[in-house]
């Protein structure tokens, strides 16, 4: 991956942001990263996950994680590897268009990005 470029939100009101609250800006970089080395997709579509509704179900699992005493950066890393583990069955890839097999977090983080270019267009 060559492109590393951590890109601020564009959503501070939901989202993973909105639901990180206090934690936020803490974790947005290090959350950013980290999605992005595990999934492999551009910037702007590692954005465009966090900034959804997807993304707050993401901060959700980081909290998860939080709460049972890990800290922020192990949290981070737990959550990405639930996400990754967890694969998008036929139902989810009828509804979505997502392959089914796909990683969760790989096929989230896909989906909204073309969505988020879609919505440009």
């Amino acid at each position: 991956m060559t492109d590393r470029t951590i890109l601020p939100t564009e959503n501070t009101a939901w989202g993973f942001w909105g639901t990180m609250g206090e934690h936020a800006a803490e974790a947005w970089p290090v959350t950013f990263a980290a999605i992005h080395d595990a999934t492999g997709t551009d910037p702007a579509s590692v954005r465009a996950f966090l900034n959804s509704r997807h993304g707050r179900h993401f901060a959700d699992e980081v909290t998860n994680h939080l709460h049972a005493g890990r800290g922020l950066a192990d949290a981070i890393a737990a959550a990405s590897a639930t996400w990754m583990g967890w694969r998008v069955g036929r139902r989810t890839s009828r509804e979505t268009g997502i392959p089914a097999g796909l990683p969760y977090l790989t096929g989230f983080v896909i989906s909204e990005g073309i969505a988020a270019d879609a919505a440009r267009d």
